[in-house]
C-alpha cells in the first residue's frame, strides 16, 4: 500500500523559510507527478506546485519566485523549499503523488506564518 509521509512543517515568522519533504513508500514504481497542495481554514484545497517525471514544474502565481519544488527520483521523494513566507501562506500542506494512474495523498503538515 502506497503511503506518503510529509515532514518539515511548523511555525515561522513572516519572511522566514521552511522546507517540506514528502516520501513515498510501499511501491517500487516512481511517481509520474508529485505535487504540493494546501488548504487554509474555510478555503478549498489549492495547487501550490507540481513536478513531472521529466522535472517540468508548475507553480501557483501566488508562490512563484518564492517556492521551489524538487524531487529525488531515487527515493521517490519530493521537496518544497518555501522562502519569503507570508501570513497568507498559512495552511495545511498536502503532498500528492500520481503512481500508475492512481492519486495518493499524504496526511498533511501544518505551516503557520506569523506576522
Amino acid at each position: 500500500q502506497v503511503q506518503l509521509v510529509e515532514s518539515g512543517g511548523g511555525l515561522v515568522q513572516a519572511g522566514g523559510s521552511l522546507r517540506l519533504s514528502c516520501a513515498a513508500s510501499g511501491t517500487i514504481f516512481s511517481a509520474n507527478v508529485m505535487g504540493w497542495y494546501r488548504q487554509a481554514p474555510g478555503k478549498q484545497r489549492e495547487l501550490v506546485a507540481i513536478i513531472s517525471s521529466g522535472d517540468n514544474t508548475n507553480y501557483a502565481d501566488s508562490v512563484k519566485g518564492r517556492f521551489t519544488i524538487s524531487r529525488d527520483r531515487s527515493y521517490n521523494t519530493a521537496y518544497l523549499q518555501m522562502n519569503s513566507l507570508k501570513p497568507e501562506d498559512t495552511a495545511v500542506y498536502y503532498c500528492n503523488a500520481l503512481i500508475l494512474g492512481t492519486n495518493h495523498w499524504g496526511q498533511g503538515t501544518q505551516v503557520t506564518v506569523s506576522s
